[in-house]
């Protein structure tokens, strides 16, 4: 639980932001406001009920906050005088890795703060091995490359008894401000571990709710077949195919004699270091790799599937042999390390992930996607498919002991193929509890229900290790909730107030958790809509925010909170209008980028923003629920521009324009999926028009048609209604740069059939009444622009947002016509996000 009180001592009204970035894997499960005495409780309601009950307060003046995953923002204005307190709670499990268990808190106030307090209790029944906390850490990267320091923060207390321990952390002002003169910005760390004697591991019984931590300690380490696969493609040129050697070496050295080992490099080419097999870990055979390791040059595109079924050629064949060799087998992992996209040879994810899957057979693959441009949905929905996991490897000076803290994890494999079984049908609703591998120093976790008047939870466990099948049967004595709190409660101090509910809402975390994965597995439609709405169901049920709810929060008076804009994630994004083809309707475009163009109706002029997207974000442009109308648009790749290579460039590849049955419009289910080189019709029947031809279809009173200029210059018009048109330019480059991308651009050409309840990126803004009022600068000489190319400054006023902005000659791509030069009133990078007020992250969906 995070709490922060504000209190307006100034004799004017301000703004009070409460900011809290989140671990990716925890669900918000409480929100307040306090405000003049009155407690403000958030809601968590399903995504687009949240989204209207948010749009329809903000419509009316009133301060609402909505929050979905991993950042969380609100802003208020607080009065001259006045006190605002918030208080945000969250959940999350934390993974046991590495032999210990690690609690990251980020300390971020903003400022230098009188009275910070951090309380961390720890209560664990089976005992406390160590409690350790950390330096303060202010980078944002993995916590397992801390090395050197162990010394905690200054005013840190520890508190601990055998199976309690309290940790206390009071910084004062002048502690603070020693870490840095605009006050603590760092994650304060805390690792524990726990006593575990028991090979069955830890079973919490709580309120007819089981958790089964299953960790044993002391096994055998069990050989394994690994094979490296490397990406040595030319945007690993520099810094990270130098930290790829440097990590590989070290892992390469920490290999056992046992393991057997094999390393595979790809660009649009796949080179093996040992044809055919994986060699034993002898130490010439170390040096060896090593050396080879020493001349990989990194240049070239990228061919993930050729890599993949490379892998698989040499880790089946060896694991299969190597498993009736004189009684001993190996784990077969494959560990997959990339930067990038597929961008030669087979390049669509499905193909990929198919041919990977039937391939890799009963091998463990692990993904690490370098950097924020690798494609880590891709590598995620790998690793599941083939009985490993993903992790994302930061771009920093530490990347090097990311990669070998990641292969640290899984050096060393205990057991594979573990089975966990609750007997006599004495549980039900049991979450996973089949995993392929249990690595040492991790944990396995399975939860599940226990049916009434169970006295004896029956548990069974039968698995592989080095050598031989095991099979262990034991039985847990069940108390009742309140005998078992107090046993676990006992001698910790303060008390240890929820434990029983605890394990009941870790069983729901855990299923919503599995329900998602599985939606993002399933191909059937049907299938996934289910999936989804189970999720929803137990997210709303047991009050988390997930990826399928919002939490929204609305203050009943206006005027308590005198209202600013309250958003929740990292970047801003687009509201849009029109550009040519003056119809009375606005007329919203969006392009690469994505940039976009109001057109201002009153003065017929331009305003021009970008936002910066994320690469393989599906983003909703335009809702509108009347007419059963949404367009969605897919986000690809595109390399940085030279000196701001940390900021990402991307631009659309794919929009989805759908009508669903039953829309006010009379518009019957189609579908027009719109991408570089085909337009596809779906809705009794399929068509296909490519994008190089021209072409027309009519379907269920929708006209779409291609039309060909030449080479360059295509597009698609498609008219859902008399007044409901879309324009999509496909753009493309004859001889193009490095950084020209073919991209795909979107216009509202017609859009006054769409109802005053349209939502979405786009559609927001159809009925938006925006105006520019002109600010005289005596040193301006209009219209010859300035050195910056200004050539006037002006206001631009939307209700009660008011952005400052500048008139600037803009070269523009908004017609079939060829580029051309154009005024627009540009919005400075810093104010998209006050003009904007929707977070980025509420206008993603799931998939196209």
């Amino acid at each position: 639980t995070i709490q922060s009180s504000v209190w307006n001592q100034l004799a004017v009204t301000k703004e009070a932001a409460f900011e809290v970035d989140l671990p990716s894997a925890a669900f918000i499960s409480n929100f307040t406001i306090t405000s003049n005495g009155k407690v403000h409780i958030a809601q968590v309601k399903e995504r687009s009920v949240a989204r209207k009950i948010y749009d329809a307060a903000k419509k009316q003046g009133k301060t609402a906050g909505l929050r979905e995953i991993e950042k969380f923002r609100m802003a208020v204005s607080v009065p001259s005088g006045s006190r605002i307190s918030f208080s945000l709670s969250y959940e999350e499990l934390l993974p046991r890795r590495l032999g210990r268990y690690e609690l990251i808190l980020g300390l971020r106030p903003g400022g230098l703060v009188t009275n910070l307090t951090l309380d961390v209790s720890i209560a664990e029944r089976t005992g406390l091995r160590f409690v350790k906390v950390l330096p303060l850490k202010s980078s944002r990267r993995l916590s397992n490359t801390v090395t050197g320091e162990t010394e905690a923060p200054a005013s840190t207390e520890i508190q601990q008894n055998p199976c309690c321990a309290r940790v206390h952390y009071n910084p004062s002002l002048q502690q603070q401000s020693s870490v840095s003169s605009k006050g603590l910005n760092a994650d304060y760390i805390i690792q524990y571990d726990v006593e575990l004697s028991d090979l069955m591991g830890d079973i919490q019984v709580f309120d007819g709710y089981f958790a089964h931590y299953f960790a044993p300690r002391g096994l055998p380490v069990v050989p394994k077949d690994v094979i490296f696969v490397i990406d040595v493609s030319g945007s690993m040129i520099g810094t990270k195919i130098k930290q790829t050697k440097q990590a590989m070496s070290t892992i390469l050295g920490d290999l056992r004699e046992g393991d057997h080992f094999n390393i595979i490099t790809f660009s649009d080419k796949v080179l093996t270091w040992k044809k055919g097999r994986t060699v034993r870990a002898t130490r010439n055979n170390v040096r060896d790799a090593k050396e080879f390791v020493k001349r990989i040059i990194a240049e070239g595109w990228t061919n993930i599937n050729a890599a993949l079924l490379s892998a698989a050629q040499l880790v089946n064949p060896s694991a299969s042999s190597s498993s009736s060799s004189g009684g001993f087998r190996r784990v077969p992992l494959v560990i997959f390390l990339t930067d990038g996209e597929a961008t030669i040879g087979v390049t669509s994810g499905d193909s990929i992930l198919s041919n990977a899957k039937s391939a890799l057979g009963s091998a463990s693959l692990f993904g690490l996607a370098f950097g924020d441009d690798a494609d880590y949905p891709l590598l995620r929905r790998l690793a599941l498919d083939n009985r490993g996991m993903a992790r994302m490897v930061y771009e920093d000076t530490d990347a090097a002991l990311q990669l070998k803290g990641f292969y640290d994890e899984v050096a060393s494999p205990l057991l594979s193929d573990i089975q966990l079984t609750y007997l006599d049908d004495q549980a039900f609703d049991v979450t996973r509890s089949l995993f392929p591998n249990y690595f040492q120093g991790s944990e396995l976790v399975v939860t599940g229900k226990v049916k009434p008047g169970v006295r004896n939870l029956k548990v069974s466990l039968t698995a592989s290790d080095s050598k031989q099948k095991v099979k262990i049967e034991n039985d847990v004595l069940v108390s009742k909730g309140e005998e078992n709190g107090t046993a676990y409660s006992m001698g910790c101090p303060g008390g240890m107030g929820g434990i029983s509910s605890f394990v009941r809402r870790l069983w729901a975390y855990f299923t919503i958790k599995e329900l998602l994965l599985a939606k993002l597995n399933s191909t059937d439609l049907v299938m996934q809509k289910l999936l989804g709405e189970k999720a929803t169901n137990l997210s709303l049920k047991f009050n988390f925010v997930t990826p399928v709810t919002s939490l929204v929060v609305v203050k009943p008076d206006a005027d308590e909170i005198p209202t600013t804009a309250s958003t929740t994630t990292a970047q801003p994004h687009p509201p849009p209008q029109p550009p040519p083809q003056p119809r009375k309707a606005s007329t919203p475009p969006i392009d690469g980028d994505p940039h976009f163009m109001v057109q201002l109706p009153k003065l017929k002029q331009n305003l021009c923003f970008t936002v910066d997207g994320r690469a393989n974000d599906v983003l909703r442009l335009l809702e509108d629920p009347e007419r059963g109308i949404t367009v969605d648009g897919h986000l690809m790749w595109a390399p940085s521009k030279q000196d701001v290579e940390d900021r990402s460039r991307t631009y659309f590849d794919e929009i989805t324009i759908s009508a669903a049955m039953g829309g006010r419009g009379g518009l019957g289910g189609i579908v027009i999926t719109l991408s570089l080189d085909a337009v596809v019709v779906e809705g009794e029947g399929r068509d296909t028009l490519p994008t190089n031809l021209q072409g027309s279809v009519t379907r269920q009173g929708v006209a779409v048609s291609v039309d060909t200029t030449d080479d360059i210059h295509q597009s698609c018009r498609i008219e859902l209604a008399k007044d409901i048109c879309f324009l999509v330019l496909f753009h493309h480059y004859k001889q193009p740069s490095y950084l020209q991308m073919a991209h795909l651009g979107f216009y509202i050409t017609d859009g006054q059939g769409l109802s005053p309840s349209t939502q979405g990126l786009l559609g927001q803004f159809q009925h938006a009444d925006m105006s520019v009022t002109p600010v005289k600068d005596p040193s301006d000489t209009p219209p010859q622009p300035s050195k910056e190319g200004v050539l006037s400054r002006g206001v631009l006023r939307w209700g009660a947002i008011h952005v400052p902005i500048t008139l600037q000659e803009k070269t523009l791509k908004d017609t079939v016509r060829k580029r051309h030069l154009g005024r627009c009133w540009i919005v400075p990078k810093a104010q998209v996000e006050k003009l904007l007020g929707h977070p980025y992250q509420s206008y993603l969906v799931d998939n196209m």
